[in-house]
């Protein structure tokens, strides 16, 4: 948002004036052609896709490194890597799948759906937007920049000290390790304060809290949650690169610091994050399953608050990860006990599904599959991780296999089936073509059966006393058979994401175009073509229940029983000169103010550019380059907000 005008009357359009208008809004919004639009676009859902496409581009990293590991251990006494690259193996396949990976494409699914879901234009700040997705691919990339040269992180991606210490590990590795994370932290930062004031500012007029779609609950959530826990994980990094480079001792003993402190600053982010990339996938099926269901979602108003109190929570349980650290045994039972508390709200979702599903009439479509899929993984990992709450079973199952085993239910299983559930949900609203649902299934079915093959052996591996982070064993500890039925479901599940995206590329050429609403689905992005303009909304919708497009077939629509008060898609606000939205007061969704969008920019990308180059001179040690960059950071940062006057702004008028 730069401009706001509080004193223009809006226009409420008719068919006709839709029309009409359709010309100026296209060329307002309409980003530039080539190169040079691309890379000045602050448009929601080109980021959106952008996201969505790089966190997949390093989800096939972190599987491949992933397959690597696994014919490491397939068999005993293995020799395919050794004890240094399957440190950095494992350590990269961590920071991919856990920060490249699940919280961006969630990130990619909500830059482009929360505009439309919300019946507005833009986000809040298009481009702060651009500038989140900046800084998380060249975040990526600087990580990967050492270990492309066999130098990468190589201490797990929880990095616990002292190994990461200089004295432990005087290489780069860990270096890059901690200076990237405080660069992704600025992207994560930046993304979450936009869609908090997203929602806050620029629902459709009639949108009251009570009447948002849950993957808006979910993202916000996490987004609160990633404004709090951030932090904590930055400062704990650059305090380590500190002692490692500057001479400080925050984490070394011998000196008068505290090893314990990393562990509680990193898990104070880090449980926290798991929710974030969690809640987030938890909407994508809160929403999509009850259009498969042929009706609305079973207690809304409980999982919402369900959703939010898992979060609170969650920043409650981090010495969930530290009961074999040799804290006070009364502390201990503090976190545990709200360790157990937390299954409470994911509870609550999972009985509002299986009612959803139970009450309803559900179509077996692909995309229902894997949202009935995810249903049963959710509850295998969180029934995983309640055993782990109780702190002699964790004391005996800590840094055994059953922990991966564990976390690979509640990141993968619990993150990806819903993802990709979530792009064949929206896949047709994206691209316009359906995706091919025999395909779909065959993926569906090739993807469960390999991961619950891969995964739950793991179990039993932990139950036998296979520890974490191992590269190779001897033989004769009957860990053998296990390990090699692990790795055959590893190949399987992988096999099965290779057909999904032999899927999206059959589905792009040869799909079958898509109408605009293909599942008669009920939320506002579905009122719009397929794909949907630049502009999304030829008018701003007005919303009178949850379920918009559903009103003429419920019995109840939330109070909008009266023609006059049902939601209208085709006549609203007609904002037509130049990049307009509506802004909203917070609670009930009124009109209050017309805000005007800043358009593309160049701005956002070279203010990534230079905070990149900014950490690698920290990174070679070279205060020329670091200060040289941090100037032009600064440079950057004042041609953003100087003050400019673009094609599409005028003084405010009376209408």
């Amino acid at each position: 948002m730069t401009t706001v005008e509080s004193d223009r009357a809006p226009i409420i359009a008719t068919a006709n004036d839709q029309s009409m208008s359709s010309a100026a809004l296209l060329r307002s919004w309409e980003a530039k052609p080539g190169i040079g639009g691309w890379l000045s676009t602050v448009d929601h859902k080109q980021i959106g896709i952008r996201y969505v496409v790089t966190a997949f581009l390093f989800l096939i990293v972190g599987g491949l490194e992933a397959l690597t590991m696994r014919l490491q251990l397939a068999r005993p006494n293995q020799t395919l890597l050794t004890p240094e690259q399957y440190s950095q193996i494992f350590t990269m396949h961590g920071i991919t799948m856990i920060f490249l990976y699940a919280l961006p494409v969630l990130s990619g699914f909500s830059n482009y759906l929360w505009p439309l879901l919300l019946g507005s234009r833009d986000m809040a700040f298009p481009r702060l937007n651009a500038l989140s997705y900046w800084v998380y691919l060249f975040a990526g990339i600087f990580l990967y920049s050492s270990f492309v040269f066999g130098k990468g992180p190589d201490n797990g991606w929880f990095n616990y000290v002292p190994y990461a210490s200089l004295t432990y590990s005087p290489g780069p590795n860990i270096d890059v390790y901690a200076l990237g994370m405080v660069l992704y932290g600025i992207s994560t930062t930046v993304g979450s304060i936009n869609f908090i004031v997203t929602l806050v500012h620029t629902r459709a007029p009639g949108m009251s809290i009570n009447r948002v779609p849950i993957l808006v609950w979910g993202t916000l959530t996490a987004s609160v949650g990633n404004l709090l826990a951030v932090p904590a994980v930055s400062l704990a990094f650059f305090m380590l690169w500190m002692d490692r480079q500057v001479g400080t001792h925050f984490f070394d003993s011998s000196a008068g610091g505290q090893p314990m402190l990393w562990q509680h600053l990193f898990w104070m982010f880090g449980h926290p994050w798991v929710y974030a990339i969690v809640l987030p996938a938890m909407g994508i099926v809160s929403d999509g399953l009850p259009t498969f269901c042929r009706r609305p979602l079973v207690g809304y108003t409980a999982v919402a608050l369900a959703t939010v109190t898992t979060m609170v929570l969650g920043f409650g349980v981090w010495v969930h990860h530290m009961f074999a650290s040799g804290l006070p045994i009364l502390s201990l039972s503090f976190f545990g006990a709200a360790s157990m508390a937390i299954v409470v709200p994911s509870s609550v979702a999972v009985f509002a599904w299986l009612a959803t599903i139970w009450t309803g009439r559900p179509v077996f479509t692909t995309a229902f599959l894997y949202f009935a899929g995810f249903i049963l993984l959710f509850v295998i990992g969180g029934v995983s991780g309640f055993m782990t709450a109780a702190v002699p079973v964790d004391w005996q199952l800590t840094r055994t296999y059953f922990v991966v085993a564990h976390l690979h239910y509640v990141i993968i299983g619990i993150n990806v089936f819903p993802v990709i559930g979530g792009v064949y949900y929206w896949f047709p609203k994206v691209t316009g073509r359906l995706m091919k649902e025999g395909l779909g299934k065959w993926s569906f079915w090739v993807m469960f059966l390999g991961f619950n093959v891969a995964f739950f052996p793991m179990h039993i591996l932990g139950f036998l006393g296979m520890p974490r982070q191992i590269y190779t064993y001897s033989d004769g500890l009957g860990w053998g058979t296990p390990n090699l039925i692990v790795t055959i479901g590893a190949f399987v599940f992988g096999g099965g994401i290779l057909l999904f995206f032999i899927n999206v590329i059959l589905s792009l050429k040869h799909g079958a175009p898509s109408p605009p609403n293909p599942w008669d689905a009920a939320s506002l992005e579905w009122s719009t073509a397929s794909p949907p303009p630049v502009y999304n909304f030829a008018v701003i919708p007005i919303v009178a229940s949850r379920y918009p497009l559903w009103e003429d077939k419920m019995n109840e629509d939330d109070g909008a029983s009266h023609d006059s008060n049902r939601s209208s898609v085709a006549a609203g606000m007609l904002l037509d000169q130049g990049r307009e939205t509506i802004g909203t007061t917070l609670l009930d969704a009124e009109p209050d103010v017309i805000l005007r969008m800043p358009g593309d920019s160049y701005s956002p990308l070279l203010a990534a550019l230079a905070m990149t180059a900014a950490f690698v001179g920290l990174l070679l040690h070279s205060y020329l380059v670091f200060g040289i960059a941090f100037l032009l950071t600064l440079l950057t940062s004042v041609l953003w907000l100087w003050p400019q006057l673009s094609l599409y702004q005028r003084e405010p008028s009376h209408e």
